[in-house]
């Protein structure tokens, strides 16, 4: 009998099981305050580096253009090298690029750091689920994953305010500082509170065998269509929260950065959807709760068109509990559907997610220059109804 055999994944009630859980929970904070700190900024980096809208909105999508890279690459090389050694080296590669973009006033460089920024982040999210279903007893994982994702929201969410809150007081170079920092002191909890991985075995699968998986999935029209909700529930999105800060610094609201920071506190409602609506599904079904989300992620978007702030606000607020409702019972039909090579198929949503995430930073300038916050609304709030009626009259003819 070897020695992983007598040994028994950690459950809640052992120590390791909470340095596990906390100490991903602050890598994942981390990676994912760093990918979304610069939403709140496009505004200043279309004064600072005299730029067009559209291309301010490039400082996200290329940092997600990185992250779906490092998400295939890093996924299929962490099945071999283990799990634990790209978490670290995600957290320190994320850190880097916000102590040496600030050093060089060139809005390229900023771009190309980023571009980077992105490929280190995908090492936690590449390695980090399967480190957690293999150290940890499966009565017990679902709690561990359950924090980890919600410090995926809180990260994002408090990146994005408190980016927005130290540049209007202080600067985005002294804001890129502090991220350095904070991304180091994660990198030195992980290192001394996770533990080493003992029961991971490398993949013996080639690379052609993986490349099959991800065939296989990309020829099966159900997965196709949740790949393309994802692409389109992201856009929406992602597109309305990219444009927010243009549209509220301008009359007649004329808000400032920090102000406008604040709003990002929507995404509170993100940690309280996931969990409340894996509870309702189980009451009433996966696909009702999933399309009740959709239509409540719509009409938040549609209330953002009221003249009053609060009612922006509001509609924010629905939005965002709307969409994580949408969001994570998508991904759950994505792990339903298929009945191996799932975690191929979880990476191919998770590809489709963040397309949706760099379209709706940057291809939608023309439309906001063209008809404004209206317009740019409109299309945000049709699109995912248009699509869920599209999906509903495929699937009746097939």
């Amino acid at each position: 009998m070897g020695v992983k055999d007598m040994q028994q994944q950690y459950s809640i009630k052992d120590l390791y099981f909470w340095r596990i859980t906390l100490s991903l929970a602050l890598a994942s904070f981390f990676v994912f305050a760093g990918m979304y700190a610069v939403q709140p900024l496009f505004p200043v980096f279309v004064n600072e580096f005299e730029l067009p809208v559209s291309a301010s909105g490039l400082a996200l999508s290329l940092t997600i253009a990185g992250l779906i890279a490092g998400l295939i690459v890093l996924g299929f090389v962490s099945d071999r090298s283990g799990r634990t050694i790209f978490i670290k080296l995600s957290l320190a590669g994320a850190s880097v690029p916000f102590l040496i973009i600030p050093l060089f006033d060139s809005f390229i460089l900023l771009l190309v750091l980023r571009l980077l920024q992105g490929f280190a982040l995908a090492g936690l999210p590449a390695a980090a689920l399967a480190y957690l279903s293999e150290e940890i007893d499966r009565r017990s994982v679902h709690v561990a994953i359950s924090l980890y994702i919600s410090s995926n929201a809180l990260g994002g969410m408090v990146g994005r305010v408190v980016t927005g809150y130290l540049t209007d007081h202080f600067s985005w170079e002294f804001a890129f500082y502090l991220m350095a920092l904070f991304g180091l002191v994660s990198l030195i909890v992980v290192m001394f509170m996770l533990p080493k991985s003992r029961f991971f075995v490398p993949s013996q699968l080639s690379f052609s065998n993986d490349l099959k998986a991800f065939s296989y999935h990309l020829k099966n029209p159900a997965l196709l269509l949740l790949f393309g909700l994802g692409i389109v529930l992201q856009l929406s999105f992602t597109g309305m929260w990219t444009y927010l800060p243009f549209y509220l610094e301008a009359p007649p609201f004329s808000l400032s950065l920090e102000a406008i920071s604040y709003t990002f506190f929507a995404y509170g409602l993100g940690v309280i959807g996931s969990p409340l609506a894996g509870w309702l599904a189980g009451r009433f079904g996966l696909k009702i709760i999933r399309l009740i989300g959709v239509l409540v992620m719509v009409i938040g978007i549609f209330i953002t068109l009221g003249p009053e702030l609060w009612m922006i606000v509001v509609g924010l607020c629905v939005a965002c509990l709307g969409f994580f409702t949408a969001h994570s019972l998508t991904a759950s039909t994505v792990s339903e559907q298929v009945t191996h090579h799932k975690g191929s198929a979880s990476s191919l949503y998770l590809v489709s997610y963040y397309i949706g995430v760099a379209l709706g930073s940057s291809a939608l300038g023309p439309l906001w220059n063209s008809a404004g916050w209206i317009g740019l609304i409109i299309l945000l709030g049709c699109l995912p109804a248009v699509y869920i009626v599209f999906v509903r009259v495929f699937q009746a003819n097939n």
